[in-house]
């Protein structure tokens, strides 16, 4: 790591008001940041991996950079992309002095996140939808903390380290070199308990008894056999908002389960659903 960047005095993180943090995160995320080391969270989708970057840069007054990664996405483009088009139409067509390379050098989000003057939490997000040696090509960027844009020899130097949090939804193995130099997590999926603490802060006007009595439908269909994708903990908070503005008798939802399509995304499980009701 480069001994030149400062790491600045870090306020604990435990949460916000309206993201709910369990014990082992919070000591992963505050361990992560004393290290000095990314964080590389895990877990099934609607975990709150995304969110937790969001939540993270709240609660310390940071700005947020964020770069979604997608299956074309090079790490050279993060740092900087060279725009040649524009160069070309303004040498063809007239304008701005062309010679001036660095008018035509746009930062990418993790060189944005680099060259800010204070320090900004960046969030890496769905880092293993890209090549498998994506991940690689960022470690010399992550451990020195600076890069250099080769059209104009520039060097980009972090002036406080970025607060880095990449997320995975494990659609393939990241490279050793890689994970040895993050701090990894994997979130569990909320226990009951952690679960009513998340509910009561989206909905703080639900009754203990109509809270019981949507938990106990929502784990209920989590534990169903052969389900392809389980709701999530994002996808409850919806069903309870549709309950909510229908009109809906919350305390009668065990009669059945409407508004189904918010809780299941796929027609094979809402058949898998209705098959196991009738049997």
């Amino acid at each position: 790591m480069a001994d030149d960047v400062s790491d600045p005095p870090f306020e604990q993180f435990s949460g916000t008001a309206t993201y709910i943090v369990s014990d082992d995160l919070r000591h992963a995320v505050n361990v992560a940041v004393a290290l000095a080391r990314p964080l590389l969270v895990r877990g099934e989708p609607g975990t709150g991996k995304t969110l937790l970057a969001e939540n993270l840069a709240a609660a310390l007054a940071l700005p947020l950079v964020r770069w979604h990664v997608k299956s074309t996405t090079k790490a050279k483009d993060g740092l900087y992309v060279y725009d040649t088009v524009a160069r070309l139409h303004d040498s063809r067509f007239g304008g701005d002095d062309v010679k001036d390379i660095a008018k035509y050098i746009k930062l990418g989000p993790m060189g944005e996140a680099l060259a800010a003057p204070s320090r900004v939490v960046l969030l890496i997000d769905e880092i293993d939808k890209a090549d498998i040696e994506f991940p690689n090509d960022l470690l010399l960027e992550l451990d020195a903390m600076r890069f250099r844009i080769d059209e104009t020899g520039r060097e980009v130097v972090a002036r406080e380290r970025p607060i880095v949090i990449i997320t995975s939804n494990n659609e393939k193995e990241l490279p050793d070199a890689f994970l040895r130099r993050c701090v990894f997590h994997y979130i569990q999926f909320p226990t009951r308990e952690l679960m009513q603490e998340i509910v009561r802060v989206h909905h703080p006007d639900i009754t203990d008894r109509v809270l019981d009595q949507t938990l106990e439908l929502f784990f209920g269909l989590r534990a169903t056999p052969k389900l392809r994708k389980k709701p999530s903990t994002s996808e409850l908070i919806d069903w309870i908002s549709a309950l909510k503005k229908s009109g809906v008798d919350l305390g009668r939802v065990g009669g059945g389960i409407p508004f189904l399509g918010t809780l299941l995304k796929t027609e094979a499980d809402i058949e898998l659903l209705g098959k196991r009701a009738k049997a």
